[in-house]
């Protein structure tokens, strides 16, 4: 007998690459080096914004003898939230329909929790985040795949359309989109509304904005919760602040969300039954604060353009993000774990493809600094360099 229970089991299977890579001791015993070029996730590779610990050692200092009793969802963080919303995504949103969360992992946890049945079916959007998957199994729900195309991962609205079922009650959209760095259209978000209205079961779009403020070119955002009523919007402060170990985010109903008093209450329940999903005293009454700080866009947008014209020139394939801080490449090899090792021997490291359900592919995290991107240049010509030695031979 297993010492695991099924829907654990089905996680495992489903993170056997991502818990290899990570386990993988001589890979990450040289991505520790002072020479390593370290392009695989969404750390700092920089020092943090110094906004975040003045705004916690602000708030550090207790201001009556509950600072740090338990905590749900503070009014002041609500307020902050709400207001936050109004400006951004243009809709008034009424502090009780806000939820705030551990991040927009507790977010979309409990957001799952609440509104699925063993046996209900949850669309996901290929390539994914790692963790859309076993958060649908651990409810035991099903997961049902819709890939995109790329490279221009346009919003495959007619195959979602095709994959829905009676048994469907919800679908994950994610924009800014990791690891495409696509942002949807208003046209897009209209068709995918007009389809999830005509289906003969109500659905439940979960809108991952974790990136929505994180955006190229001087593109703007549309939310998926403008277009369709029965949305839950997702936001987490970690991408914009580049602190992802600082655990606090939201939960957001709009109001036009059917039956929305009764699923005030399912959330609620939710982050109760996820292990206490809400976020640490500190980082509630630190928000209004943490709203203003930002990581440098422009930045971000300077490293992109620089990384995606180098490594064009050298011969990669690369898809322009429109917004995020990750960029996509087609691996020169056909096996991207090969190339991604490859890169390891010239000190650069990513991550493959075959991680977010990508094979052939390999993903560069815009977050390693500067002086990381100069380094490695030589490195990533290198590498693909010898595969077309290897081609020749």
């Amino acid at each position: 007998m297993s010492a695991f229970s099924h829907s654990v089991r089905g996680m495992i299977e489903y993170l056997e690459p991502v818990l290899s890579f990570i386990g993988d001791a001589t890979y990450q015993g040289r991505v520790m080096r002072p020479e390593a070029c370290d392009f695989r996730f969404g750390n700092p590779q920089e020092m943090p914004l110094p906004q975040i610990q003045q705004a916690l050692t602000k708030w550090a200092t207790p201001q009556d003898k509950d600072w740090f009793a338990y905590k749900f969802s503070d009014p002041q963080a609500v307020k902050v939230a709400v207001e936050s919303l109004r400006e951004r995504v243009g809709i008034n949103f009424d502090p009780r329909d806000i939820a705030m969360t551990t991040g927009a992992f507790g977010a979309l946890a409990s957001t799952l929790r609440a509104v699925l049945d063993p046996g209900d079916e949850v669309i996901y959007l290929s390539p994914p985040w790692f963790f859309y998957v076993p958060m649908i199994l651990a409810c035991g729900a099903k997961p049902v795949r819709v890939d995109f195309t790329p490279p221009q991962f346009e919003l495959p609205v007619d195959a979602i359309e095709w994959h829905l079922t009676p048994q469907t009650r919800a679908i994950i959209v994610n924009s800014p989109h990791n690891p495409s760095g696509r942002v949807f259209t208003p046209d897009e978000l209209e068709r995918l509304a007009d389809v999830l209205e005509a289906s003969h079961r109500p659905i439940y779009l979960i809108s991952d904005e974790s990136y929505s403020r994180i955006l190229f070119d001087g593109r703007e955002f549309h939310s998926p919760v403008r277009y369709y009523d029965r949305s839950f919007l997702i936001y987490t402060y970690g991408k914009t602040l580049v602190a992802p170990g600082q655990r606090i985010g939201y939960i957001a109903m709009p109001p036009s969300m059917p039956d929305r008093e009764e699923l005030r209450e399912a959330v609620l329940v939710a982050q109760l039954a996820n292990g206490y999903a809400f976020p640490n005293a500190l980082m509630q009454y630190a928000m209004g604060d943490l709203e203003q700080v930002s990581v440098d866009v422009a930045a971000l947008q300077r490293r992109r353009d620089r990384m995606v014209s180098a490594l064009t020139e050298m011969g990669y394939e690369a898809v322009t993000p429109e917004g995020t801080f990750y960029v996509i490449m087609r691996s020169p090899m056909a096996d991207d774990l090969v190339f991604t090792h490859r890169l390891a021997e010239e000190n650069v490291f990513v991550l493959p493809g075959r991680m977010f359900e990508l094979p052939g592919w390999f993903r560069i995290s815009l977050t390693a600094n500067d002086d990381m991107v100069d380094r490695s240049l030589t490195g990533f010509e290198r590498a693909i360099a010898s595969t077309h030695l290897s081609n020749v031979r």
